[in-house]
């Protein structure tokens, strides 16, 4: 299993911006600092400020993003389950399964389980706890 680079991504923007809390920071800083896409950073900034996860201040002369919460009340595990797609095999998209042994199949379970383990590990570390 691989995060996506969007959910990778996202991850680094939040600990960058949390490691300066009192500064409002541009996505040209981190894009520098990370060598990441300008273009591509500007997308993950709005999901994350639609999530509630960064305060967004439009504008190119005091503009910037900053923590819209404590980093202690950012569960990681949350956030990877708000933007990584999770359905890791066909069936556990109800909606575009075609699998044919899906009734019958003990895969799924298993998954399903393991899917469960992934988010409940990460789901025992904030922000905080990665500063």
């Amino acid at each position: 299993m691989q995060l996506t680079l969007n959910t990778d991504y996202s991850l680094r923007v939040l600990l960058y911006v949390a490691e300066r809390p009192n500064e409002l920071i541009s996505t040209k800083d981190i894009s520098q600092h990370f060598g990441i896409s300008h273009n591509h950073l500007v997308k993950v900034v709005n999901t994350l400020g639609k999530l509630n996860y960064l305060t967004l201040k439009r504008g190119r002369y005091g503009g910037g993003m900053s923590l819209a919460i404590k980093p202690e009340e950012i569960n990681i595990g949350d956030v990877v389950n708000a933007l990584e797609p999770m359905d890791i095999v066909e069936c556990f998209n109800s909606e575009k399964n075609s699998c044919i042994i899906t009734s019958n199949c003990k895969l799924k379970g298993l998954l399903a389980k393991a899917k469960h383990s992934f988010l409940s590990e990460l789901r025992q570390k904030t922000l905080a706890d990665i500063l």
